[in-house]
């Protein structure tokens, strides 16, 4: 197996790229290092009223699930993490009883009668169906992997890709890393890990000892990373052909993809020349999100 990882000099400014919630900034809704909450729909409601509607958009983690499931039902936070037990979740063997990666995006209604399992259960039952058809078994066998292993592969490919037209070569990138014996090296695991969202990772996290830390482990993630939509599915069972080994977004709408370790320097180069600009010329806004730093370190 082929290992064409650069020195852990170099990784202090050669990240993989990770998505952050652009959308999210742009409101201001994202505070770095912190849980985010899912925005509720209310429809026809007071404010203060109770919603109609929870919307859980792509690429949340359970535990922002869990948060926005409380404050939409108006809960004491932590109620619904404490349910899983006995909310009865149809998940694969392989989850051991973790619903992350399987809690569906989507728009779900809400009444009188609504509690954290009734939701809990409705959200693992759309990724079944979602997740369970032919189109994505025969995908996930053609790519030599089971089910589970595609929603993990496309919950980093919701992470890290900055718009979906990109979400095909992060899965590529995903693919062509673990075929050559080379760690994922992405930073949407690390903050995973370490329970926050943000572009700055330091040499010190890529030391930290976690499962999540795939700049230390081979392969996957022990778990998915968050709850992908249908668009990084489809991304994750039928890759962009290419032969790509890193990518950074190095300005919005810009997201560099090749095979070429120095050409991958130089474009990690613009970005964190980027990125020091940003700020003096009023555009802090557009920093990458995460899931556009450097991809392969």
């Amino acid at each position: 197996m082929q290992m064409n990882t650069p020195s852990r000099s170099t990784r202090s400014t050669i990240r993989l790229t990770r998505r952050g919630r652009i959308a999210l900034i742009a409101t201001g809704a994202v505070v770095a290092g912190a849980a985010v909450a899912v925005p509720l729909l209310t429809l026809g409601e007071e404010e203060d009223a109770r919603p109609e509607a929870l919307v859980i958009p792509e690429g949340r983690r359970a535990s922002q699930v869990y948060e926005a499931v409380d404050k939409a039902l108006a809960l004491p936070a932590g109620t619904t993490g404490k349910s899983l037990g006995k909310a009865r979740l149809k998940l694969p063997a392989d989850a051991e009883g973790n619903p992350e990666g399987y809690l569906f995006p989507a728009t779900y209604p809400l009444d009188d009668k609504t509690t954290p399992e009734k939701l809990l259960r409705a959200m693992v039952d759309a990724a079944n169906r979602e997740f369970n058809g032919a189109p994505v078994a025969a995908g996930a066998e053609r790519n030599a992997m089971n089910v589970y292993q595609a929603v993990t592969i496309a919950s980093i490919v919701q992470a890290e890709a900055a718009t979906e037209a990109d979400m095909g070569k992060v899965a590529r990138v995903v693919f062509n890393r673990l075929e050559r014996g080379m760690p994922l090296q992405m930073d949407s695991t690390l903050n995973y890990a370490l329970n926050r969202s943000t572009l700055n990772t330091t040499e010190d996290d890529t030391k930290i000892d976690s499962p999540y830390n795939s700049y230390q482990r081979m392969g996957l993630p022990p778990t998915p990373i968050a709850n992908p939509g249908s668009a990084a599915m489809r991304a994750a069972i039928n890759p962009t052909p290419g032969d790509w080994l890193y990518f950074v977004t190095v300005k919005p709408g810009d997201t560099r993809f090749t095979a070429d370790h120095e050409e991958h320097q130089r474009n990690v180069a613009e970005f964190n020349k980027n990125r020091r600009e940003a700020p003096s010329k009023g555009a802090s806004h557009q920093k990458p999100s995460p899931g556009t730093a450097p991809a392969g370190t």
